[in-house]
């Protein structure tokens, strides 16, 4: 990834610098310390020259109890140059490792800069941390990219090119042929776009033909940049819908580490690209559009797409009768209304997968909301004159419980599923999380699925 440095976390030790992982009690009393006033708070750091100007070493505060995801700090605040972690061990050690590459991510793809150069020596598997960072920064990048350059066709590009690096099929339905082929929600959404940014189906397939396998599906909202259409977002509304494509880059990062890990696993991703333009042939209010699964859908409101093109795909999906489906989309703004932008809303009726997401989420540090499928908000879904509307009614108020309620009418009955409203963005800037795009729930699915289904290499 050009986002990461390619051996930010390496095995190499010579000439490593410490950064000690320093606790309140801990901290030292030394002049240094004291003028500096460095007292061993969370995410405190400190520069401890040697005797000849340059940097000996690095105190870092851990506060009452050291959290590893706070070393996602580190890499911006560091000199370049090779460092080692002191004062944590184990499972920490690992997380905060991985904490410090996920830190170390930049997009820079319209700047010219030099990159910078901090790394770290660590002692577990580099090579499996730096698969999971550089899926979070694959995500990341895709949601960072501005839309005239992250279309329909670069997110088909970028699902080519991860399929092909793990011997996987690929199939893509584009245009008017996702009539042919009963896509037609996905159609209706996307076709107001420029001819070549026309709507897209894309279909990842790895080791379908192993049938003793469990079957995982990976669903993605992939709205490249959402104007809202017809019914148009204000101009403050609009400003980040580049990130609105976010749930497909989860998924296709997600896909990549399942295939990397050779986790065993027959695997489906699905991803709808659409941009929901504004033209003469753009869907209307008040339309009933047709679906794959046969319900028909009126249309309330035009930036209610996502969960329009969603209905297809998840269809699909349960067309290949999945053991497990996982669906990630930038569905609400009312989840964010209801959780804030830097925790996201888990929706499932199964209880194993629910503890088993849920445990993941603590376990890596990325954390989710458990929140419920309420059976009495699913009267606010009823169309007057089709079997459903994109808007629920105004009595619910529980915009994102009532998006999943839509969703789980087309989500596979094989199984179980889940339902990650993410917001995919980081809306404060602050050592290691820059304001932009971020992954959220990618690496706790990543864990869970590991494992469920590969329990003897965990995470690997």
């Amino acid at each position: 990834m050009s986002v990461l440095h390619p051996d930010i976390l390496t095995p190499e030790t010579d000439g490593a610098r410490a950064i000690r992982i320093v606790g309140k009690g801990d901290a030292p009393t030394d002049a240094w310390a004291t003028a500096n006033d460095f007292t061993g708070k969370a995410g405190q750091l400190l520069l401890v020259p040697d005797a000849c100007g340059g940097i000996d070493h690095v105190l870092f505060g851990a506060g009452d109890a050291f959290e590893p995801l706070t070393a996602r700090s580190l890499a911006p605040r560091l000199p370049d140059g090779l460092w080692r972690l002191e004062g944590v061990e184990g499972e920490a050690a690992e997380l905060a490792a991985l904490s410090f590459a996920l830190g170390a991510y930049r997009f820079d793809r319209y700047r010219a800069r030099p990159a910078k150069a901090a790394r770290l020596s660590v002692t577990s598997d580099p090579e499996r941390l730096l698969r999971i960072a550089s899926a979070c920064a694959l995500a990341r990048e895709m949601v960072d990219t501005p839309a005239a350059d992250m279309g329909p066709l670069q997110i088909e590009t970028i699902a080519r090119e991860i399929a092909e690096a793990s011997g996987a099929s690929l199939s893509v339905v584009t245009g008017d042929a996702l009539l042919e082929e009963n896509y037609p929600s996905v159609h209706a959404v996307g076709r107001a776009a420029a001819p070549h940014r026309a709507p897209r189906v894309i279909e990842i397939g790895w080791n379908l033909e192993k049938a003793d396998l469990p079957l995982v599906a990976l669903v993605g909202k992939g709205v490249v940049f959402d104007t809202g259409g017809l019914d148009l977002k204000p101009a403050a509304g609009m400003r980040n819908m580049k990130k609105d494509m976010g749930g497909s880059a989860h998924v296709l990062a997600l896909g990549r580490l399942v295939m990397q890990a050779n986790l065993p696993v027959r695997l489906v991703v699905l991803v709808a690209a659409v941009e929901n333009a504004v033209s003469g042939d753009a869907f209307r209010p008040g339309d009933v559009l047709q679906t794959r699964k046969g319900l028909t859908i009126e249309v309330g409101n035009t930036d209610a797409e996502g969960r329009l093109v969603l209905a297809d795909v998840l269809t699909r999906a349960a067309e290949h009768s999945p053991d497990l489906t996982l669906d990630f989309a930038t569905l609400t703004g009312a989840a964010r209304m209801a959780l804030g932008p830097e925790l996201p809303p888990l929706y499932t009726d199964d209880e194993a997968l629910a503890a088993d997401m849920l445990a993941s989420a603590k376990r890596v540090a990325d954390p989710l909301w458990r929140m419920p499928l309420w059976a009495g908000y699913r009267p606010a879904l009823e169309a007057e004159i089709a079997d459903l509307r994109n808007d629920p009614a105004a009595w619910a108020q529980a915009g994102s419980v009532t998006a999943a309620l839509f969703l789980q009418k087309f989500a596979p009955e094989t199984g179980v599923w889940a339902h990650m409203d993410i917001f995919a963005w980081n809306p404060r800037a602050r050592p290691g999380w820059p304001e932009g795009g971020e992954a959220q729930g990618l690496r706790a699915a990543f864990d869970m699925l590991s494992r469920r289904f590969d329990p003897e290499n965990q995470s690997r």
